[in-house]
């Protein structure tokens, strides 16, 4: 059984073995919760990275294919 100290401003230092069976690293952030039974329990706070698709919005505009040629007939960029 791993144990830790909780310091005077509250802060504990995760043993190694839990740290590695959790695969936590520096920066990763946890969740605690507390069950009614008393029992704490620590969970890893982890992302899918593909469930991060789509929630930033493109600032750009879309151009079609036939802008692009008329913009390359028209000889590039409008400066």
């Amino acid at each position: 059984m791993a144990t830790a100290t909780i310091t005077s401003k509250g802060q504990l230092t995760i043993p190694k073995q839990v740290r590695v069976a959790l695969r936590l690293g520096t920066g990763d952030r946890v969740t605690f919760r507390v069950r009614p039974d008393g029992v704490a329990e620590i969970q890893p706070e982890t992302i899918e990275l593909m469930s991060l698709f789509g929630i930033l919005k493109s600032s750009s505009r879309h151009v079609s294919l036939e802008d692009m040629e008329r913009a390359i007939a028209h000889g590039g960029s409008r400066r």
